[in-house]
């Protein structure tokens, strides 16, 4: 089953470079039309900076980029590859800069574009995006916090719980780890909890 990384959610992101500020913003898109309308509003909201630099990169589609006036290869291409470096698809990003005054050279540039993509991407988080199988764990109280290190110890991630006279762990663990997610429960609770499977789905989960 094919698996990638999006991003969580929109993030941005500001700092200040010898007098330049640069905003670095970044969004999920489903399309390259997305994408390009989301760089024409970030051109639009920030038509006074002297750059507005951008990239993005669609799963199984286009990945584009432009300096926007800086020299060539110091702003877009870095940009570009803090998405590869980290396989996170389906997103676009755009790093804006009000020039201070201060010459920053290729180095600087190239630094200061990397930082302000990379930081944007931190602050929207990572999802992976695959076929998750969706079980349910109905325990005691003393025993939910060992199901929950166990369900991250296979890759899984906890989505919900629900309180009552037990507690119900509604878990996701990645396909090919249910069968024997399934089997370690049985196990570590001697019996007494039993893996449900209630559907599998293919979603985006956040992992970082």
């Amino acid at each position: 089953m094919t698996e990638y990384c999006i991003p969580a959610g929109p993030g941005e992101a500001e700092f200040t470079e010898k007098r330049s500020r640069f905003l670095g913003h970044l969004r999920p898109v489903g399309s390259e039309e997305e994408a390009r309308a989301f760089i024409t509003e970030m051109k639009k909201k920030y038509y006074d900076a002297r750059h507005n630099c951008w990239c993005y990169l669609i799963k199984d589609g286009p990945e584009r980029y432009s300096d926007d006036g800086e020299p060539q290869g110091t702003a877009g291409i870095p940009m570009l590859e803090v998405l590869r470096r980290e396989g996170v698809y389906n997103a676009a990003c755009v790093v804006t800069r009000y020039f201070g005054g201060v010459l920053l050279g290729a180095g600087g540039l190239l630094r200061a574009y990397t930082r302000s993509a990379g930081d944007a991407l931190a602050a929207a988080g990572i999802a992976q995006m695959r076929c998750w199988v969706e079980l349910e764990l109905s325990c005691s109280y003393a025993m939910a916090e060992r199901l929950k290190l166990e369900t991250a110890a296979f890759g899984g991630v906890v989505a919900d719980m629900e309180y009552g006279a037990a507690v119900t762990l509604k878990v996701l663990v990645p396909e090919e780890n249910s069968g024997d997610f399934a089997g370690r429960i049985f196990d570590v609770s001697s019996g007494s909890v039993t893996a449900k499977i209630t559907g599998e789905a293919m979603r985006a989960v956040r992992i970082s």
